[in-house]
């Protein structure tokens, strides 16, 4: 897949999820295989302004893969404000948020709020990508709610206005991320406009990854929530499609990644910040294993990587025999 001039190698990228994404996150994942990563959603108008916290978010993760910025806003002059500081931090391509459902984010007219005014979304689209010394994509849902899936008409506006790819979750706003994904409305996307569309739902392993290359036509597929906890997710779609055998992280493995990424956590954020954020990370990787409901109520008390550290060898003493 290309993005502009921009090329893409391998199978899946990461999703930009506000809260979980983060810098650790997304090397983590590159490190198993993730072909690029679009960072959290930043704030075009703290951007613009110049705060700290969104200035923070345009760090780019290490690692020899295409990395992105993602902004939202509703604004097109401060949404290209914005692009041009972005465009400072050298990222490979930004992205416009028009999919995220979060009150904070949509109740202030951004985010999918977007996919209910297609002439401003055009408009923020030229905006951008006049600012641009990069590709310009758009990461958008199917639509508003059932009676408004008009995904298809934003992404031939956007491709119109001089965005380079789309990304289509196959959720309305409305339904945020409770089942099911509509794989219909990304087939029409495909079908509908010249420029490479990502597949973004409920993708969580080689078998779904195909399942979605296959049903939708897409250039490209997306990984959200499967790979909280589970970095190797990637490892394991590329091999599914290398026609390689995989095999699965052992326990001591796994949780040998997450002290790396608790680690690296510290090492960008604030120990106060990392380890509140560390809670549902080691929360996510504990998921499925013996005693993992014990071990989840632990997480909330974690304030230290010796807190993790240790909660990893109980873990492993519960499961030392399977």
């Amino acid at each position: 897949m290309k993005i502009g001039n921009l090329e893409i190698k391998g199978y899946a990228c990461l999703a930009p999820m506000a809260g979980v994404a983060d810098r650790a996150m997304r090397e983590i994942c590159i490190l198993h295989g993730c072909s690029y990563t679009v960072g959290e959603l930043v704030s075009a108008k703290g951007l613009s302004l110049s705060d700290r916290k969104s200035l923070e978010y345009l760090y780019r993760p290490k690692g020899d893969v295409p990395s992105a910025i993602q902004l939202f806003g509703s604004e097109p002059d401060i949404m290209a404000t914005a692009t041009k500081i972005a465009c400072e931090a050298k990222p490979d391509f930004i992205d416009i948020n028009m999919g995220c459902p979060a009150p904070k984010v949509a109740g202030n007219g951004g985010g999918s709020a977007l996919m209910g005014d297609i002439p401003l979304a055009e408009k923020i689209v030229k905006a951008v990508v006049k600012a641009s010394t990069v590709p310009v994509t758009v990461k958008m849902r199917a639509g508003i709610d059932d009676s408004s899936l008009n995904a298809v008409e934003l992404a031939v506006a956007c491709e119109y206005a001089g965005a380079s790819a789309v990304t289509v979750h196959g959720r309305t706003k409305k339904q945020m991320y409770a089942p099911p994904v509509n794989i219909d409305i990304i087939k029409k996307v495909k079908q509908s406009v010249k420029i490479p569309v990502i597949a973004n739902g409920d993708i969580t392993d080689g078998k779904s990854a195909k399942e979605m290359y296959e049903k939708t036509g897409c250039d490209f597929v997306m990984v959200g929530r499967a790979a909280c906890g589970n970095p190797f997710v990637f490892d394991e779609i590329n091999s599914f499609f290398e026609n390689r055998e995989y095999t699965p992280p052992s326990l001591e493995e796994k949780l040998n990644v997450l002290v790396e990424q608790i680690k690296l956590m510290k090492e960008y954020r604030s120990q106060k910040v990392a380890m509140l954020e560390a809670r549902k990370h080691t929360a996510w990787y504990l998921t499925g294993i013996r005693g993992a409901a014990s071990l989840r109520r632990e997480c909330g008390s974690i304030n230290s990587t010796q807190d993790v550290m240790l909660l990893c060898e109980k873990a492993l003493e519960y499961n030392k025999d399977l």
